[in-house]
């Protein structure tokens, strides 16, 4: 019995865990960044269309947005795609116009931009993240992220509430069995 216990707590901790990595996948995230420039590249299933990856399939057209960290000077390439009616349900139709903007902030050297953005970087992967909002900014400062601390917030006091229940049902189930 000890051992069944300690499997359904591995289980539990394991999809608490992939939970959690893939709320902070899909959750928005903030970067204030200097825009250095902007591409088009046309892509099918399996990655961007060169000689060594000809078309095999439907192909669209994908922005990317590179930048540059004002602190830093680390450089990080975003891209700028639709998400439609998919998920995650951001209901962006408007990269094109995202696109002008950033090409817009790219050529002033000095314009700050704040980025919000979903996903990771990984450069292995070739997997970018996905901007869904630019606007220009002249502060530095990243702003609090108030919707994934209000998310988690609500998240945990259902999660302590679920525990509160369970621990209180096998209580009174105990409290049965032992009359």
């Amino acid at each position: 019995m000890k051992w069944l216990k300690g499997l359904v707590l591995g289980a539990l901790i394991l999809v608490v865990g992939a939970s959690a990595l893939g709320l902070f996948y899909i959750l928005p995230q903030h970067d204030v960044v200097l825009i250095t420039g902007v591409e088009v590249k046309r892509v099918d299933h399996d990655g961007v269309i060169n000689a060594e990856n000809p078309a095999d399939g439907p192909t669209r057209d994908v922005y990317f947005i590179n930048t540059e960290n004002p602190d830093s000077k680390k450089v990080v390439v975003y891209r700028n795609e639709d998400t439609g009616w998919g998920f995650p349900w951001y209901f962006k139709f408007d990269s094109a116009d995202e696109q002008a903007k950033a090409q817009g902030y790219s050529r002033d050297t000095e314009q700050l931009a704040l980025i919000r953005y979903y996903g990771w970087r990984i450069q292995i992967l070739s997997v970018f993240p996905n901007i869904t909002q630019i606007e220009a900014t002249n502060s530095r400062a990243e702003p609090f992220p108030w919707f994934n601390t209000i998310f988690f917030s609500v998240l945990l006091l259902l999660a302590i509430f679920i525990a509160i229940n369970v621990k209180r049902r096998n209580k009174r189930r105990n409290q049965v069995v032992a009359s």
